[in-house]
């Protein structure tokens, strides 16, 4: 296993590297739904676009929580390799592999048999509510091939193999990207062809990273049932919180959904088109939380609380300049991007209202992910947990119920304004909370307790302001 690369070196070299390379892998993940819809747009049928819509929230609420467990996995292995601890990091690596993909099916399975509660409590109704049940009957069951891809993808950033991590779910777009027609057009299944290259892309995701995490870097080692226990509760005092963190959102979106849902099949149609737009335009920015957690933990782990604060300034400045270009792209595309949906009326609208306009919103979304990801990995979980779930709740619900009144688009607007509040309180806690850690190092390092350049174990217990064991 390569040594911690992340405590030497330019920090914004690494936000960059690691972000756009992340972003390229997590883009590619989103880019299967975006591809799905597009091609379910050509079919010209409003029913089945607002189908997948419904199937993505649920999608969505599977999906994030893979991804907390993921940051939890990411966080406490990288913390490993930045103190020189490989065979306790190799260890993790394995039962967390496991225990991940067990806790995956078991909720795959709690889907399949609540399928249409979960539709009926967000509006879907009709055809459009049979066919969402057709396309998750289908798909839900691969849910632990995804996990375990976007676990072996977290695995690989930890090491900062940002290419191969970037590989594991770009192979898989690939195969969605080639499968879809095939099997939609060329087959003539439809919206089951959709579902069938969804599964079949997360095998191909589950596959590249067994062998980049297995066979490139031997990161999985010799699984300790005795140790388990206690490798899992490191994980889950990280995990815990970050999927409590991850399910704010699309609890929230699935409020606004059901919201959009009142106004018909077309208002559905758009927010899905939004909803599958817009990680694709800003997965840099989605990219963030995930890849400048290993930086920011590697830095603490060795003691590094300079490289820390230097690693968030870098990556909120990188955020502003991303969001900015892709926002202007978007402005610019718009008319494109309703053409190639052939959208029209209101799902038409909300395209062009959120291009045009709200996208500028992901400034405020960038600022959260930003924030998150010092939360989640250095030490005070619990923040981002309250931060994701007060954009859910408080920045969401009364907003958007406001924004019905004046139609779907003052729905868009609410959901928009509830993010911007959130998202600079979430800024100005992480910048915040950096510097004091950091004062605390110094300070401690005056009553010489090793600190910056000494031991990581006896910084994290600085600034965190408790012991750190290990088994």
């Amino acid at each position: 296993m390569p040594p911690a690369r992340f405590v030497t070196g330019s920090t914004m070299r690494h936000v960059i590297v690691m972000a756009s390379t992340g972003a390229v892998g997590l883009i590619a993940v989103f880019a299967v739904d975006l591809i799905n819809l597009f091609y379910i747009s050509l079919l010209g049928e409003k029913p089945i676009a607002a189908a997948v819509g419904f199937a993505g929230v649920v999608g969505f609420l599977q999906s994030s929580i893979a991804i907390g467990m993921m940051i939890g996995v990411g966080a406490t292995v990288s913390r490993e390799i930045g103190a020189g601890r490989m065979t306790e990091a190799r260890r993790i690596a394995s039962g967390s592999l496991l225990v991940l993909a067990a806790i995956m099916a078991a909720i795959a399975a709690l889907t399949l048999t609540e399928l249409e509660p979960l539709l009926d409590a967000l509006g879907a109704h009709g055809e459009t509510r049979t066919l969402a049940i057709q396309f998750l009957t289908i798909a839900v069951p691969s849910v632990p091939l995804l996990s375990a891809g976007m676990c072996a993808s977290a695995l690989l950033r930890s090491v900062g193999d940002a290419r191969r991590a970037m590989n594991v779910t770009l192979f898989a777009a690939l195969a969605t990207a080639i499968l879809d027609p095939i099997l939609i057009f060329g087959l003539h299944l439809n919206l089951t062809g959709a579902a069938i290259s969804t599964v079949l892309s997360r095998c191909v995701l589950a596959y590249v990273g067994w062998r980049g995490v297995s066979d490139v870097h031997d990161l999985l080692g010799k699984l300790s049932l005795a140790a388990l226990p206690g490798d899992m509760r490191r994980v889950f005092a990280v995990a815990g919180p970050a999927v409590l963190s991850n399910l704010a959102t699309p609890i929230g979106s699935a409020f606004v959904t059901s919201s959009m849902a009142v106004f018909g099949a077309g208002a559905v149609a758009g927010q899905a088109t939004i909803d599958r737009l817009s990680p694709v335009a800003f997965g840099i920015i989605y990219a963030l939380s995930g890849s400048v957690g290993p930086i920011l933990a590697q830095n603490l782990g060795a003691g590094r609380l300079d490289r820390v604060r230097s690693a968030l300034r870098d990556a909120m400045l990188f955020m502003v300049a991303s969001v900015l270009t892709a926002w202007l792209i978007l402005a610019v595309a718009q008319s494109g991007i309703v053409w190639a949906f052939h959208a029209e009326a209101v799902t038409a609208d909300l395209i062009r209202l959120f291009c045009s306009l709200l996208a500028g919103g992901f400034l405020f979304n960038g600022a959260l992910f930003v924030g998150n990801a010092v939360f989640n990995n250095l030490g005070f979980p619990l923040l981002s947990t309250a931060f994701n779930w007060g954009r859910a709740t408080l920045g969401t619900i009364p907003l958007v119920y406001w924004g019905a009144h004046y139609g779907p688009l003052g729905v868009l607007c609410g959901q928009a304004a509830g993010a911007a509040l959130f998202g600079v309180a979430a800024a100005i806690t992480a910048f915040a909370l950096v510097r004091r850690m950091d004062l605390q190092a110094k300070a401690s390092h005056e009553g010489a307790v090793p600190v910056v350049g000494g031991s990581g174990q006896a910084a994290m217990a600085v600034v965190l302001g408790r012991p750190i064991s290990h088994p």
